[in-house]
């Protein structure tokens, strides 16, 4: 298994200048955006799919650094009701699947997306509750109507170009849970699976074990980031939280780097459980821990993976 890095952290920094952190911060891995959130300060999309030198140049750069691209990175919502958003989300999600082919790249993470709450609506509806009845009446429209036929149109385009496309599991969006996560892959089809990011199921109460062995081969790619959830907070208002993400001493839940929210042998714990489900690809850190600079989060993040991931094992596992 390989430790890797989500470029986002660098977008002050060239390309160039990208690869030399990451490899100087000892990973062997780079996820880079592609479109959408986080945008694509490393990787000039149109360049790339109009020049095969271009393209050659651009993997040479990364694998002269020791470093494999694990994953093009294009998180947006092109269920929008807005249709000029909807339009650009869609397109940014089919030139990344394009690029990725081109360059030889698994899979594309992203977002499912989420649709209005009915037709007309202008903003998306985020459903967790089944009452009263008009949220049941929400979910019908938003699955049966918008995202299954959406989806369904995407997964066979990815297949066509030998790529997957993994669905970061995260609150606000319709493929938020194990339980949606499968439910959309059952629908549209196995092109579809998921980018594992354990820092949205912390604060939801999953436990990341038990989520990854249920979800099993459907799991693509793996974010590295953890959660601190604040027992004080929680206690008074639940886990459940919108305020901005810089007032850390109010809010119920903080995303931090690993090791700061759960422990090293929390972690080892969730090694392994990849490792039992044969997932053997790369841990993609994601820095988003505002007590910590870029560069003291991704050190600390590296060094508790090293403890954690579990590089070799034998061909026979004991359980198969």
């Amino acid at each position: 298994m390989r430790i890797g890095v989500l470029t986002a952290l660098f977008g002050d920094l060239t390309f160039e200048e990208a690869l030399d952190k990451a490899a100087g911060a000892g990973v062997s891995a780079v996820e880079i955006g592609s479109g959408g959130y986080p945008g694509m300060p490393h990787c000039p999309v149109e360049e790339l799919l109009a020049s095969a030198s271009k393209r050659e140049a651009y993997v040479e750069a990364i694998a002269s650094r020791g470093l494999i691209l694990s994953g093009l990175s294009c998180h947006n919502n092109p269920l929008h009701p807005d249709v000029a958003t909807a339009r650009k989300a869609d397109e940014d999600l089919r030139r990344s699947i394009r690029l990725a082919s081109l360059l030889g790249v698994p899979v594309v993470n992203t977002f499912s997306g989420l649709p209005a709450g009915a037709p007309g609506d202008t903003r998306p509806n985020w459903v967790t509750c089944p009452w009263p009845p008009h949220f049941l009446e929400i979910l019908d429209y938003q699955w049966n109507e918008v995202a299954i036929p959406y989806w369904q149109g995407i997964a066979p385009f990815a297949d066509e170009h030998g790529v997957k496309v993994a669905f970061e599991m995260h609150p606000g969006m319709l493929v938020y849970n194990v339980e949606t996560m499968l439910r959309i892959r059952q629908l549209a089809g196995l092109a579809i699976g998921c980018n594992f990011d354990p820092s949205h199921l912390f604060w939801n109460g999953v436990d990341p074990v038990a989520a990854i062995r249920k979800l099993g081969d459907a799991i693509y790619h793996v974010h590295g980031k953890d959660t601190y959830v604040d027992p004080l907070n929680v206690a008074v208002n639940g886990c459940n939280d919108h305020k901005p993400y810089d007032q850390i001493a109010k809010r119920s839940w903080t995303f931090r780097t690993i090791g700061y929210g759960h422990g090293v042998q929390t972690w080892k714990d969730i090694m392994s459980a990849f490792r039992l489900i044969g997932y053997d690809y790369v841990v993609s850190i994601e820095h988003e821990d505002a007590l910590m600079s870029n560069d003291e989060g991704l050190a600390k993040a590296v060094a508790a993976l090293k403890e954690a991931v579990i590089f070799e094992q034998p061909g026979a596992m004991f359980w198969a």
